[in-house]
C-alpha cells in the first residue's frame, strides 16, 4: 500500500504512478480492429460516451485541431439515444468504462437498431455482452479503476481503433514513447505545492480555447477526486462574460473564495497571453488570487517545470503551426498529471479518500429505481 493508505484506500497514488503504462496496453488491446469492420470511409466520427469515458473524444478533438489527423467531423454526444449528426454513413464508437452506463448504452442501442457501423470500448458490462452476442468489433480495456483516471487506456483504444481503419496516420510510436517520457514523479512536488495553495478556494480553470479541454479534465479532477467545486472557461470568451460574475460580485466573501488558474501554453496567440497577463492585474486589484500553469513537456531533461508567469507575450508565435503529435501528446498529458497529483493531494490534505464518488453511485442506484 502506499504512504497514504488510511486515507488513500484505493491507492489513487499507485494508478497515477502507473498511468504512462496505459497507452501500451490499450495499443495492445486494440490493434485487431481491422478496416474491414466499416467496408468504406465514413462521413463523420459519433463518439457516444459520458464522465471520464467520454474524455478521450473531447482529447481527440483538441488534438486533431492543432494536428490535422482527419478531415472528419467528429461529434461528441454526452446523451440518450444519437445526435441529428447519426447517419447510415457515419461510424459511431461507443465508450463506456463500465460497459454499463445507461446513456451510452442507449446511444448503442439505437446505433444497433438503425444498423449503423459501430465499434465498442469497455472493460466489461453489458456492452461487451451486447458486442460478443452481435459480433460487434470491441477493445476490451483494463478495468478496476475509476474512469477518470483511464484516460490513458481509452484514448490510446480510440486513436489506435481509427489508426487502424486508416482514417488517421499511424500514431502508434507517438503514443508508446509516452511510456518512456512520461514521469508522474517529476510533477509530484509541484501537485503538493499547488494544492496547498488553493486548500479553502475554489477553482476557477481558464485556458485558451485550444485547450479548453485540458481546463474540463482539471475541473472534473478537482470535482471527483477532491470532492471540492471547480469551474471552467477560455479565453477570450471569459472575457465577455464570466470575468464580471467574478470580479464584480459584491458578496465580498464568495469574491474571495475564487482562486484562478490559467493553463497557457507560450505558442497561444499573442492577443490571447496578453488578455491572460491583463485579467491576472484586474483580478489582483480586487482580491482575487492568479496561478498561471504552463503546458509544456516534463522529459528527463526538461529543467524546472511547475507553476509559472507567462513571458511577455510579443514575439510569442501563433498557434503552434507544425507542432508534432509527439511533443503535443506529451505536453498535454504531462499536464494533466499535475492535474492529477494537485487533485490527490488537495483530498489527502483533507483527509478524504480520492477515489470513491458516492454521490454518483447513490444518484445511479436511484436512477434505478
Amino acid at each position: 500500500m502506499g504512504p497514504f493508505s488510511r486515507i488513500d484506500k484505493s491507492n489513487m497514488r499507485q494508478v497515477i504512478l502507473d498511468f504512462p503504462k496505459q497507452f501500451r496496453i490499450s495499443i495492445e488491446a486494440a490493434k485487431n480492429i481491422s478496416p474491414s469492420v466499416i467496408h468504406q470511409s465514413p462521413s463523420n466520427i459519433v463518439i457516444c460516451g459520458m464522465g471520464g469515458s467520454a474524455l478521450p473524444g473531447d482529447l481527440l478533438k483538441m488534438v486533431n485541431n492543432q494536428l490535422s489527423m482527419t478531415n472528419l467531423p467528429i461529434f461528441i454526444h454526452r446523451d440518450y439515444g444519437l445526435p441529428k449528426e447519426a447517419n447510415k454513413k457515419s461510424l459511431i464508437i461507443c465508450i463506456s468504462f463500465s460497459g454499463n452506463t445507461e446513456e451510452t448504452m442507449s446511444a448503442f442501442k439505437e446505433a444497433r437498431q438503425r444498423k449503423l457501423k459501430i465499434i465498442n470500448i469497455a472493460s466489461g458490462g453489458k456492452l461487451m455482452e451486447f458486442s460478443k452476442k452481435d459480433k460487434t468489433p470491441f477493445v476490451k480495456i483494463p478495468g478496476g479503476i475509476q474512469p477518470r483516471c483511464a484516460l490513458g487506456y481509452q484514448f490510446a483504444a480510440l486513436l489506435k481503433i481509427l489508426s487502424n481503419l486508416k482514417i488517421i496516420k499511424n500514431i502508434s510510436r507517438d503514443l508508446l514513447n509516452l511510456e518512456r517520457v512520461l514521469i508522474p514523479q517529476k510533477w509530484e512536488e509541484d501537485g503538493k505545492k499547488l494544492a496547498r495553495r488553493i486548500e479553502g478556494f475554489i477553482p476557477l480553470v481558464y485556458s485558451s480555447v485550444r485547450y479548453q479541454q485540458l481546463a474540463r479534465i482539471w475541473k472534473i479532477k478537482f470535482n471527483e477526486n477532491s470532492k471540492i467545486p471547480a469551474f471552467f472557461n477560455i479565453f477570450p470568451e471569459l472575457n465577455h462574460n464570466e470575468m464580471t460574475g467574478i470580479g464584480e460580485c459584491k458578496i465580498k466573501k464568495l469574491r474571495k473564495k475564487f482562486i484562478v488558474i490559467i493553463l497557457y501554453d507560450k505558442e497561444d496567440t499573442p492577443q490571447i497571453l496578453k488578455r491572460m497577463k491583463i485579467l491576472s492585474q484586474i483580478f489582483k486589484e480586487r482580491g482575487i488570487k492568479t496561478i498561471f500553469i504552463e503546458i509544456k513537456t516534463c522529459s528527463p531533461r526538461s529543467g524546472k517545470i511547475g507553476v509559472q508567469r507567462p513571458k511577455k507575450p510579443e514575439g510569442v508565435s501563433s498557434g503552434g503551426q507544425g507542432e508534432s503529435g509527439k511533443n503535443l501528446f506529451e505536453k498535454v498529458f504531462s499536464n494533466l498529471l499535475f492535474a492529477d497529483w494537485a487533485s490527490f493531494y488537495l483530498a489527502i490534505n483533507q483527509k478524504i479518500d480520492p477515489t470513491p464518488v458516492a454521490l454518483v453511485e447513490e444518484f445511479k442506484k436511484k436512477m434505478e429505481r
